[in-house]
Parts: structure tokens; C-alpha cells; sequence
């Protein structure tokens, strides 16, 4: 039987060079920009300054706290929601579910800072001579503000959605259930044990968008007054262009860190499920 060849397509090389291009052209730039120095020649001193830098740790931190915070405040309301919807199969719940969670999509940054910061202005007017004035004032911590979180949540909602969504349509999420129901094991037990391991790749795909928001996002924080990591990186540039391009490539790493990071947990399972088949 002759063996079916595929024709050779050369276009193929030619787009993977142009989009490699593409992306390492301005990182090249970039580092370039870092390490040369007019007047001095090639130095690394833009590296050697970055965790010297005033306030480079404490807005780092402060970056993670808050993608840290909203990873798990987004799991928890759409995990449940999603599981919920999945389990009860019902067609219409599911559509009022991904319309609610997509919304945000359609909802510019500019507008929800805009709807932040009247009711945060309103608030301690009207609610002075109540215990609420001191939540108002709470959330609005510089060193640590929780307002960011619920608006990051807000923001995240459609990506970490959609991947569980993707997770969930990838699972057989009531059989599973019914079958541990039926061995014995109570619902949370079930829910923990039989289904959480089964989204775990959608679970950290969702985890890792959140977190990867958290750390990029500037308007919100900006016009609201905060600095966390990225407005940190924006005003640095004003004294030092080379530092703040520096930090920027950092962050960059530390993203595609994350990303790594993220792809090898997801792929730890194969071995195991493939040692399990072996055995039987």
C-alpha cells in the first residue's frame, strides 16, 4: 500500500520566523536598551539596581498579596456556581451563568474605576456615623488595598470562566459524582476528592490568567491612587528609563516563570495515569 505523504509547505517556516521576529525584536531592543549605556559602554548596573530600588519590594509584594487574593476569591464564587450549573444540566441556568461572568468583557476599565470611585467618595460621607466608615476606610488600606481585589475579580471573572467551563466540558462531571455518591462518599467528600482533581489543569490555567492580570494591570490602580507593581514600574520610568525597562523584562520572565511553572503541574498527571494502566 503506498504511504500517504503530505505535500511540503515552506510558508510554514517563513510564519514561525516572522511571528519569533515579532516578539524578540522588541525584547532584544529592550535588553539592549538596558545594558548599553552612553558614555559608559555595555553594564548591567540597570539589574544589579532593581531589588535596590526604593519601593520595588514592597509594590512586588504587594502585586502578589493581591493576585494571591483574587485567584482565590474568583474560584470560590465561580467554581461552586460552575459546578452547580454543570450538575444540575440545566441549558438556561448555563446561559445566564456565562452571560453574567462574560459581562465584564464589555465593561471598560475606565467605567468600572469611574463607578469605584463614586461609590468610595459617597461612601464615608453617608455612612460616618456608622460601623461602616471604618470598612470603607479598611478596603482602602495603601499598603494593602482590598478594593483592588474586587475590582481584579470583576476583571478576571471571564478568563477564570471560561477555563473551568473548559475543564467542565472535558469531564463528566454527574457521573462521576453519582458514582462516588454511590460507593459511599458525601458530597464534599466527592466534590474534594473525585471532581477538584480532574479540573486541576483548569483550575491552575484559571489560577495563572488571574495572577498574570493582577500583576499587568495599571489603569484601575492608577486612577484610583495605588501602587502596586505596575504603576510602580510606570512611575520609575520618569527617574530611570533604563531601570523601569529592566523591571519590565523582569516581569516578563517571572510571567512566563509562572507559565512554566503552571504547564509542568498540569502535565505531572501523565505518568502517573500511564504507570496505573501499566499496572493493570
Amino acid at each position: 500500500m503506498a504511504r500517504l505523504t503530505h505535500p511540503a509547505r515552506p510558508w510554514r517556516g517563513a510564519v514561525l520566523l516572522v511571528a519569533g521576529a515579532y516578539f524578540l525584536v522588541p525584547l532584544l531592543a529592550s535588553f539592549v536598551f538596558t545594558v548599553d549605556v552612553p558614555g559608559t559602554g555595555l553594564t548591567l548596573s540597570s539589574y544589579t539596581q532593581i531589588f535596590a530600588a526604593d519601593g520595588f519590594t514592597a509594590a512586588l509584594l504587594r502585586s502578589l498579596g493581591l493576585g494571591l487574593c483574587t485567584v482565590a476569591l474568583a474560584l470560590v464564587l465561580t467554581l461552586p456556581a460552575a459546578l452547580a450549573v454543570r450538575l444540575s444540566g440545566s441549558g438556561r441556568l448555563r446561559a445566564v451563568l456565562e452571560v453574567v461572568c462574560t459581562l465584564p468583557l464589555v465593561v471598560p476599565p475606565v467605567a468600572l474605576v469611574a463607578g469605584l470611585g463614586t461609590v468610595l467618595k459617597w461612601g464615608p460621607d453617608q455612612l460616618a456615623t456608622t460601623p461602616l466608615y471604618e470598612t470603607f476606610v479598611a478596603i482602602q488600606n495603601p499598603s494593602f488595598p482590598l478594593i483592588l481585589v474586587f475590582a481584579y475579580v470583576v476583571m478576571a471573572l471571564p478568563f477564570v470562566y471560561r477555563s473551568l467551563e473548559a475543564g467542565l466540558r472535558a469531564v463528566d462531571v454527574r457521573t462521576l459524582v453519582e458514582a462516588a455518591r454511590d460507593l459511599g462518599a458525601s458530597w464534599p467528600r466527592a466534590l474534594f476528592a473525585v471532581v477538584l482533581p480532574n479540573l486541576r489543569t483548569a483550575l491552575l490555567n484559571a489560577s495563572f490568567l488571574a495572577l498574570a492580570l493582577v500583576l499587568g494591570e495599571f489603569t484601575v490602580a492608577s486612577l484610583l491612587g495605588f501602587q502596586p507593581f505596575a504603576v510602580w514600574i510606570v512611575q520609575a520610568s520618569g527617574s530611570n528609563a533604563q531601570l523601569s525597562v529592566a523591571v519590565s523584562l523582569l516581569s516578563l520572565l517571572l510571567t512566563w516563570g509562572l507559565l512554566l511553572v503552571v504547564t509542568g503541574l498540569a502535565r505531572s498527571r501523565g505518568p502517573v495515569k500511564s504507570r496505573k494502566k501499566e499496572a493493570v
